[in-house]
């Protein structure tokens, strides 16, 4: 069990009979009434989104999952291929499952997958992954880092902001869970 307060972005959480992934979560207090926690989630069955507002002392149930290690193989449109680092068994899983974790996949990337009651229902990345930059603009000569960002592709197709100074073939670091630069990988 866990209390509304301590719900985090990409918890599993039982509600309703369902089960669900915390997206978004904003602690309201307004004025002189009591607190609540404004939580936007996933249904993990339908994957339709769901508003919903829980009280601030309400105490919800935590889904416990498996985590699994894999290794991500590659990708044949929408289904993406894995192997059990253990048993060396195969699993095929479609893009609706993986959500936007599939911008930062990269061949024999060791991954966690999450099962729940022996279905998978998720990956768990971690928390940087180093990526090659495909097509940006040209560097600007003696640009040192500043405010002014440009656009630029990574390998895996998912388009971050970079500084001035990182151009095409550059190797960067990227927040998995923010989906922006942390440095440029020497």
């Amino acid at each position: 069990m866990v209390k509304a307060t301590q719900l985090r972005p990409g918890m599993i959480i039982r509600h309703e009979g369902e089960l669900y992934t915390i997206f978004s979560v904003d602690h309201r207090t307004p004025g002189n009434k009591r607190g609540s926690m404004q939580t936007r989630m996933r249904s993990l069955r339908s994957g339709s989104m769901l508003d919903y507002r829980f009280r601030a002392e309400e105490t919800l149930e935590r889904a416990i999952l498996d985590d699994i290690q894999f290794e991500y193989l590659y990708s044949e449109g929408d289904i993406y291929h894995f192997m059990n680092s253990e048993n060396y068994e195969q699993l095929s899983l479609q893009k609706e499952i993986l959500g936007d974790a599939v911008n930062y996949l990269i061949p024999n990337m060791p991954v966690k997958l999450e099962f729940y009651e022996g279905k998978a229902m998720g990956i768990l990345l971690p928390d940087t992954v180093d990526l090659k930059v495909v097509d940006t603009e040209p560097s600007i000569q003696k640009a040192t880092a500043s405010a002014v960002m440009k656009a630029a592709k990574l390998e895996t197709g998912l388009i971050i902001n970079v500084p001035p100074f990182v151009g095409n073939g550059d190797m960067v670091k990227v927040d998995t869970a923010e989906a922006r630069y942390i440095q440029r990988v020497q």
